[in-house]
């Protein structure tokens, strides 16, 4: 019984078929099945896993005087999003509501997503909730979160020095 050969014959020497790579592909594709399913168990799906999960993207910044939070949110409205300062965390959440359903059409490739999403921040300090600003401009959300005084005087940058 002849096995087949894993090696081919071309210019420049002997390469590998096809054939060699096809189980570490299937190995691949399995592993990938695998960890999907393992995170969705344990509720750690994350946007870039799926896109069934509303998580919106967003931009952490920190200056000397505030600590700021901008949020993506494309096809949401404004009276649909909630923040929330609550235990040393900012917490966004909201819905993208889906306008009108139409039953009519046959959908050959559903990727928008509609539903609830929440987002928490935790804060590197205890903030002032009547300091917090919010808005909302072409469908990003911008939080500023102004520092308390007592962490201002506590920053010093500190110089660095060679040898």
């Amino acid at each position: 019984m002849a096995l087949p050969s894993l090696w081919r014959r071309e210019r420049g020497g002997l390469l590998p078929t096809r054939d060699i790579w096809e189980p570490f592909d299937s190995l691949r594709r399995e592993m990938e099945r695998m960890f999907e399913d393992f995170s969705r168990d344990f509720g750690w799906r994350s946007p870039a896993i799926s896109d069934r999960v509303l998580a919106p993207r967003i931009d952490v910044s920190e200056t000397d005087s505030e600590f700021k939070v901008e949020a993506d949110l494309p096809g949401v409205d404004e009276k649909d999003v909630e923040v929330v300062l609550e235990d040393g965390r900012l917490i966004l959440r909201g819905e993208k509501k889906r306008e009108k359903e139409e039953k009519e059409q046959d959908y050959y490739l559903h990727e928008r997503s509609y539903g609830s999403f929440a987002r928490s921040i935790p804060l590197p300090f205890e903030a002032d909730p009547d300091q917090v600003k919010a808005t909302f401009s072409k469908g990003v959300l911008t939080v500023t979160v102004p520092k308390p005084p007592e962490i201002k005087a506590k920053q010093k940058k500190i110089e660095i020095t060679s040898g």
